[in-house]
This record gives C-alpha cells, sequence and structure tokens, in this order.
C-alpha cells in the first residue's frame, strides 16, 4: 500500500483490519496487541522483509504511519482503543543474514545525523504524534549496545523526548532479543544481568523465556529494584485498561461480531488498494487495451495463476484469491497460460515450449513475474537484484514472438529492468508488489483502464551492479569512497526513480513565484 500514497486509503484499510481484529478477539481468536507496523526504511533492495514497509522515504513512512494507527487504534487518543499497534523495529534494523550477519547478532553502526533525519523519524510519528501503545525494540546493536538493553533509545529518547509518557504505554522486545543481549550480542556478563539490563532500560515485555526465567535470579542479587518491575506491570495492565479489557459489554467494540468480518465494503476496500498500489511504469501507448470476446490472451510467467503468492508474508486466511488467471478470464476473452519458467533459481528450459506455443496462440501476450517469498521474506536477504536469467531470456524471447508484450514485475523489492525499458517489442510494464486477495483483478482493471493508474514507486529501482558498490552491513547515506549512496535523496543513478508512476492522461501544473523572498511585509 506504500505506492498508494494516500493516507485516507492508510486509515481506511486499518479500520477494516482492527475491527476484524476485534471481531476475533470476541470470538477468543486473537488477542487486543498486534505486533504492527514494520515502519523501518527500506533504504537497501536487498532486505528480505522490505516489502513489509511503506518505502524508503522517512517522511512519507511517517505521514502513513500517523493515518495507520489511527485507523488501527480508533484515534489519537480515545476512550478505548480498537486494539493496540505497536511500532517495530526500534531501530537501525534492515538487515536478515546478508553474507556471514546475522540480525540477531548484527551491530548497526549510524550517527547522530542519519539517525535524526532518517531511521528515526518514522519512529517518532508513532510516538510524538499517533500515540502508538506499544514500541518493540530489535534484534540488533546499535552504536554497540543492543537496543532492548539501550536506556538512551528506551527512555531519554522515546520517553522522555518524544514525550511518550503515558502509563498505559509499553516497550516490548523482539522474540528472544533479550536472550541475545546476553549471547550473541555478549554485552553482558551474566543471563540475569542481561535481563536486569533490559527491564531497567525500559523493555516491559520479553517476548521469550528469559524474564521468567532469571528476573527472579537478578533480583535476589540486587540488580533491579522492584519498583522497575511495577513500573512494567503497570504499563501494561493499564495498556489492557484502555482497549477495555476488564469493562465487559460496555465497551463498544465488545459488540463486533463475525458480521463485521468480510464484508462487501472490505471487499471493495481491498480492491481499491490493490489497484492504488499499482504503478505504470512503462507505456507506449498500449495501454489501456480493450480485451474481450473473440480473442486470446496469453499468459506467461510463474505469477500467471498466482493465489498466495499475491498475498506476501504475514497474511491471514484470505476469502478468496483472485490471480492473473482468474482475472483474464473474466474480460470474456479464451486465455491460454504457461507457468514458466518455474522457480526463481530455475534456469532449465524442458518445459519453454509451451510458453512459444501460448505466444503464437494469442492476440495479446502478458509476461507476469518477478520475485516472490522464496527470494524475499523475514529471515532471508536477497543476493542479487537483477530478474533472473532465465526470464530476462524468455521476457526477451516472447517479444520477439509476439511484439506488443506487456510486463506485470511482481513482489516488493527493486529490479533492474533495464532491459525491458528499453526493448521497443515491449509496449508496457507495471509494478504490482503484493496485490492481496484480488490482486489479479486489480491488475487488469488497470490494463484495461477500467481503474487509472495512480501508484508511484516507494523504493528506488537500482541497477543489478548496485549491491556490488556497498555491503548491507554500511548504515551510512551519503555518497562516499566506499558507497555510491543509498535512496532517491543520496543516489541519482537509479534505473527508476522513487514516485516514478505513469498515468493515462497528462497533467500540467503551474506554480506562482512569490513576490518576494521573504514573502509581503503584511503578512
Amino acid at each position: 500500500m506504500g505506492a498508494a500514497f494516500d493516507d485516507e486509503l492508510i486509515r481506511d484499510v486499518a479500520t477494516v483490519v482492527s475491527t476484524e481484529a476485534r471481531a476475533f478477539n470476541n470470538d477468543q481468536r486473537a488477542g487486543l496487541d498486534f505486533w504492527t507496523p514494520n515502519i523501518n526504511p527500506f533504504k537497501d533492495p536487498r532486505w528480505g522483509r522490505g516489502q513489509e514497509t511503506p518505502g524508503e522515504d522517512p517522511f512519507h513512512l511517517s505521514s502513513y504511519v500517523h493515518a495507520l494507527i489511527d485507523g488501527l487504534q480508533g484515534g489519537y487518543d480515545p476512550k478505548y482503543k480498537r486494539i493496540m499497534a505497536t511500532c517495530k523495529h526500534f531501530t537501525g534494523y534492515d538487515m536478515e543474514s546478508w553474507n556471514g550477519n546475522l540480525r540477531y547478532q548484527w551491530d548497526a553502526h549510524i550517527n547522530s545525523q542519519d539517525l535524526v533525519e532518517y531511521y528515526m523519524p518514522s519512529f517518532q510519528s508513532c510516538a510524538r504524534d499517533s500515540n502508538v501503545a506499544a514500541f518493540m525494540c530489535s534484534y540488533n546493536s546499535l552504536n554497540g549496545r543492543p537496543t532492548c538493553a539501550d536506556p538512551y533509545l528506551l527512555q531519554t529518547v522515546l520517553r522522555e523526548h518524544w514525550g511518550w509518557t503515558e502509563e498505559q504505554q509499553w516497550v516490548t522486545s523482539d522474540c528472544d532479543a533479550v536472550q541475545n543481549i546476553y549471547l550473541p550480542h555478549g554485552y553482558n556478563d551474566t543471563r540475569e544481568a542481561a535481563v536486569a539490563q533490559a527491564l531497567i532500560a525500559g523493555t516491559d515485555v520479553d517476548c521469550g523465556t528469559y524474564f521468567q526465567e532469571f528476573l527472579p535470579g537478578a533480583y535476589a542479587q540486587g540488580l533491579f529494584n522492584i519498583s522497575v518491575l511495577d513500573q512494567a506491570l503497570v504499563r501494561q495492565y493499564s495498556g489492557l485498561i484502555r482497549v477495555g479489557y476488564f469493562d465487559g459489554p460496555s465497551v463498544p467494540y465488545r459488540n463486533v461480531t463475525f458480521s463485521d468480518v468480510n464484508t462487501q465494503a472490505s471487499q471493495t476496500l481491498a480492491l481499491k488498494a490493490a489497484e492504488e498500489g499499482i504503478a505504470l511504469l512503462k507505456n507506449d501507448g498500449a495501454l489501456p487495451m480493450a480485451l474481450g470476446a473473440n480473442m486470446t490472451i496469453g499468459l506467461v510467467g510463474d505469477w500467471a495463476n498466482a493465489t498466495t503468492q499475491m498475498q506476501g508474508n504475514y497474511a491471514g486466511i484470505a476469502p478468496y484469491l483472485h490471480g492473473p488467471y482468474y482475472a483474464a478470464n473474466q474480460t470474456g476473452a479464451k486465455v491460454a497460460i504457461a507457468n514458466v519458467p518455474g522457480g526463481q533459481g530455475d534456469p532449465t528450459t524442458d518445459n519453454w515450449r509451451k510458453a512459444w506455443t501460448v505466444a503464437n496462440q494469442s492476440d495479446q501476450l502478458f509476461y507476469i513475474g518477478g520475485i516472490d517469498n522464496t527470494v524475499e521474506l523475514e529471515g532471508n536477504d536477497r543476493v542479487t537484484i537483477a530478474w533472473t536469467g532465465a526470464q530476462l531470456d524468455m521476457i526477451s524471447r516472447l517479444a520477439e514472438l509476439k511484439p506488443g508484450l506487456v510486463v506485470v514485475q511482481m513482489g516488493a523489492g527493486s529490479l533492474d529492468s533495464s532491459a525491458i525499458l528499453s526493448n521497443p517489442n515491449i509496449s508496457a510494464l507495471l509494478w504490482a508488489g503484493y496485490p492481496g486477495q484480488d490482486g489479479g483483478t486489480a491488475i487488469f482493471n488497470i490494463i484495461t483502464g477500467k481503474t487509472a493508474p495512480a501508484g508511484r514507486l516507494p523504493t528506488t529501482m537500482y541497477p543489478a551492479s548496485y549491491i556490488a558498490q556497498v555491503p548491507m552491513t554500511d548504515m551510512s547515506l551519503r555518497p562516499s569512497t566506499n558507497n555510491p549512496g543509498r535512496t532517491y535523496q543520496w543516489y541519482d543513478k537509479a534505473v527508476l526513480p522513487f514516485g516514478t508512476g505513469l498515468h493515462y492522461t497528462n497533467f500540467t501544473a503551474t506554480i506562482a513565484a512569490p513576490t518576494s523572498r521573504y514573502g509581503s511585509a503584511n503578512g
């Protein structure tokens, strides 16, 4: 949804999500605290969890999360929150497992300017501007100190500087991040010292077992005062009070039932969100195009009949999954399909002949592919940002066989589409990300012009060579001898820059020059 750049949409989606969460809670199928949103900036195209974030720009993230929390919690300071949202991962977290560096032991070195200007604004928006219920500290260390054991982060910055001081606001660790303080970070010499350090620093909840196993021993050793434990408990139970946990049916949200789940309005909103998140990256005039009876549509690619692929990671059970093949069939045209090449790393050509058959049968041909959760997800960073050789080979051959080919790029992370953009036999390129339960319908609504494209790339699309120029462990942003620069703010050789997105019409805008550098003397 980050590609929509539509905060009202984000608020509406969050409202549906939290309303349905309440229905599940009322039926004892879910809790009331949800570990969302992930608002770490997506600065490195290799990051496997970048798909969870709104994008690379700190202002965009801040605006997005402000709207999201409003929808999730039912306002910025309601008497009863709809649910408790949790801003994560605080902070400097954007690596899973790269070149032998694991997120559980990684020490991110970030200078103060980059922290203030880039890595922290979205979290400031959560705390200072949006009154979020909870924060999650991250696995990594920041400048030598594990974030869940850092009183400067959790107390000085978060609570004191940003004014996040209401008694119902609490911090949880990521799962077993407290254990990571002891090992592999090796920040404390004993387990008891590690849990005491975390509790005193401001980590109120341990997602793991270290608090329950080692806090008693730490207390017996005099490593923390009982008032610190009391403070953590007050924060947690106060949070439950603010969602009406103890107030029974008098809480308005206790009346939410499963009749409020998967409504027609919610299904319509899911389609709208998918449509608004699609960016048109190339169009030689072929789109929008008419598709219908008395013609054959050809679909090639391993996303051609996608279902669960469209959901990305951390997805619930969808009421239906309308992929490209389903949507193509709704046009009234005959549809031929070939799900090749198979898999992200499969270079074999054994089954390619069916793709050529589909191309020769088709009046209009589409290639739908890219990347998916087999190469980008939690725990797994990418090792390349190029289209696979097999995919580029097939795309170029299909374009020879059927000029006017339309390519739909799937998956969140950057792909170097230089060869697609420069190929005159490829008429259009769309980026659709992970469009969800009605993703195929959204794609074909854009293609046919039923819906006008309005999405914008929320991240920079880098050349494939970029990853050889800077390691993921380099957290600096500005160009240097060993770093070409990161994001649209400091990198100027993008294949497609942040914010790219074409329309089916033309716009003109004129901005009047100011009458004076300092404005009018009377105003």
